[in-house]
């Protein structure tokens, strides 16, 4: 799903002299991992389930955006701004229940931060997500003042799916609203994690999202909730609905469904139902999340629950972009149904709380 909920505050201005996603592209990797800069809009998305050496579990999230806002600069200083970018790393701590969020906002001329184009590689000061030599992704990110730090290697890095048409995720009535769009969706992990002074061996599973394109929400939708699953079964699932301003789900909401051979179902908006059963009020921001939904996908036999692992994994972020959305750690339940095995994942939920992210772009 689009992740331009991050960066909505600052896509202000016009997107005309930027490339679009057109149905014709089609996505190559590892080459598409790195950066796209005739296109204005562009994220690298990690999330992740780790289990730590002494039986805690955490969740992390580690993204990085880039957002165009000069195609040609006027000046070819250094100190030129073609691109901004923006980071957002968070960890939950479900085991003490805290949750802990870090954003920053860079510009690139100086080369605080930026994208390769050469090869796969995007920084934010110290944090950065890489291609290692055997295609295995390397990710880091730290703080100083907490002393949290993740240091982390992900492999399985040749499975990956593209969503929509063949990586063409179209968004929106207009053809042009859309993005080229795959996932990573089940990445081995391994690493260290540094929490409250002590260092830890962890392991687990990521997903990863990169997408990149030009186009914006249009009027009538005002936000999205965002699933990326991991079923013990051994299939991947990714399923988002768009949600219009008259409450309705917006006819360009989709999934995908990977079976462990690599079976790839592409699902419509009729094709599944998801249902909040559950909500929580922030009580800094005063919005309240569907943090527990009932899924059923008749097609695929599926029938189960997607329950936050704790409420408040609300992402604050004034130092980047100024917007306030959910994400965070989920399991799966059958709550009974034959067959079914569980699972783990991530969920996003915007537009709940603030302007309505269609009227920012105005």
């Amino acid at each position: 799903m689009s992740r331009i909920a991050a960066v909505l505050p600052l896509l202000l201005l016009l997107v005309t002299g930027w490339k679009i996603a057109e149905p014709t592209r089609h996505l190559s990797l590892p080459a598409d991992h790195v950066s796209h800069p005739d296109y204005k809009i562009e994220w690298w998305y990690y999330t992740g389930n780790l289990d730590t050496q002494d039986g805690r579990r955490v969740g992390y999230q580690l993204t990085f955006f880039r957002v165009g806002v000069n195609e040609q600069p006027p000046s070819a200083s250094r100190w030129a701004v073609r691109d901004l970018h923006m980071a957002h790393f968070a960890v939950s701590d479900l085991a003490n229940k805290q949750f802990h969020v870090f954003d920053r906002l860079q510009r690139d001329g100086a080369g605080w931060a930026g994208a390769a184009t050469d090869r796969y590689r995007v920084w934010n000061g110290q944090w950065s997500a890489s291609a290692n030599a055997d295609g295995s992704h390397q990710l880091h990110a730290s703080d100083r003042e907490s002393g949290l730090a993740l240091d982390l290697r992900l492999t399985n890095t040749t499975r990956w799916v593209g969503h929509g048409d063949d990586g063409y995720s179209r968004k929106g009535q207009d053809p042009a609203n859309a993005s080229e769009y795959y996932s990573l969706p089940r990445l081995a992990t391994q690493g260290v994690l540094t929490m409250d002074g002590r260092t830890q061996d962890v392991h687990g599973a990521s997903w990863m999202d990169h997408e990149f394109g030009s186009s914006v929400l249009e009027a009538n939708q005002v936000g999205w909730d965002w699933f990326g699953l991991q079923l013990a079964d051994g299939r991947d699932l990714m399923l988002y609905q768009m949600r219009r301003r008259d409450g309705s789900r917006d006819p360009f909401s989709s999934g995908t469904l990977v079976s462990p051979d690599g079976k790839v179902v592409h699902l419509t908006r009729d094709d599944y139902t998801l249902e909040p059963r559950e909500t929580w009020k922030s009580p800094k921001s005063g919005a309240t999340y569907p943090i527990r939904w009932h899924v059923t996908i008749p097609s695929q036999n599926l029938v189960f629950d997607v329950n936050a692992t704790m409420p408040d994994q609300e992402l604050h972020t004034p130092r980047s972009t100024g917007v306030t959305y959910w994400e965070g750690a989920v399991d799966l339940s059958g709550n009974g149904t034959p067959g079914f095995s569980g699972g783990r994942g991530y969920m996003e939920l915007t537009g709940y709380t603030g302007v309505p992210l269609s009227d920012a772009l105005r």
